[in-house]
């Protein structure tokens, strides 16, 4: 019996940190705001700043015991549309709304993708700070928005590589070089059809597919499959004409101020000489 009771209390303490701090983190988002700054009137003096739940309650379109119960981490049913009602309500901004979902034991919104935009001077800077080593951005689709002169010299994007999808299967230079070239393809079109299915009302992905398995019978062959796959890191290997054996660890960072966009760095692998042949490559 112990041993069950203990288990229990293991099981639930998790959920008991997390009711605080949905109670303490409401709490504390209520107080902020004041009646005049969401369109109520001041009601006399208060005794605790900010507004009240019942306040909160009016600006959600929710029962006033219903809000209370979800400030106390009561065990209540939540959905979707009251707790946006409440993050309005609250003003949240796209990260504390965010947390509120967690807290409350539900999955955030998938956050809406940014349209493609250009690196910005800061992003920029951290890219050719990172010369000598490759790194690029791209947005949703796989455009490139920024790539370093060192992945241009590595990997032999020119001015007519604008797609990094495209680029892998049409770049005769890029497949040269690509040690693993026929190995990696099924997880780089599958890792496309991954990110696709994240926006299925974004017809961009599938014009982008039909127009590349039109110049590309590998890659048609590859989408057909329905493949789909997720990567954070990949190992590549580049067999460079004047650098030789280049092996790279590659990482992939999202860029949180554009939803959709990714920082993919290159960093060289341990236990080769990459470091020192990038170095001279770069130098040259």
């Amino acid at each position: 019996m112990s041993t069950t009771f203990d288990l229990d209390q293991q099981r639930g303490a998790p959920r008991d940190r997390r009711r605080a701090e949905l109670r303490e983190f409401l709490r504390s988002r209520r107080e902020r705001l004041t009646p005049s700054e969401v369109g109520l009137p001041e009601a006399g003096r208060r005794r605790t700043p900010g507004l009240r739940r019942e306040e909160v309650a009016v600006l959600a379109g929710v029962g006033v015991s219903w809000y209370t119960w979800l400030e106390q981490g009561r065990d209540i049913k939540v959905s979707d549309d009251v707790l946006d009602a409440v993050a309005r309500a609250l003003r949240l901004d796209e990260v504390e709304r965010t947390h509120l979902y967690r807290l409350a034991g539900l999955n955030p919104p998938q956050r809406q993708a940014a349209p493609s935009v250009p690196a910005s001077p800061q992003m920029q800077r951290l890219l050719d700070a990172w010369a000598p080593r490759p790194g690029y951005i791209r947005d949703r689709h796989w455009n490139f928005t920024a790539v370093n002169d060192a992945a241009r010299r590595v990997f032999g994007y020119g001015e007519t590589d604008h797609n990094c999808l495209v680029s892998y299967f049409t770049n005769a230079r890029y497949r040269v070089l690509h040690q693993h070239w026929e190995e990696i393809a099924p997880a780089v079109a599958a890792g496309f059809r991954a990110d696709a299915a994240r926006y299925p009302d974004d017809p961009e992905f599938d014009r982008i597919a039909a127009d590349l398995a039109q110049v590309s019978a590998e890659f048609a062959e590859l989408w057909a499959r329905h493949d789909a796959a997720e990567h954070s890191t990949a190992v590549k290997a580049v067999e460079h004409p004047e650098a030789g054996l280049l092996v790279f660890d590659a990482t992939l960072f999202p860029v949180p101020e554009h939803p959709g966009h990714h920082l993919i760095l290159h960093n060289p692998r341990p236990g080769t000489d990459t470091a020192q042949r990038l170095e001279r490559l770069l130098r040259s």
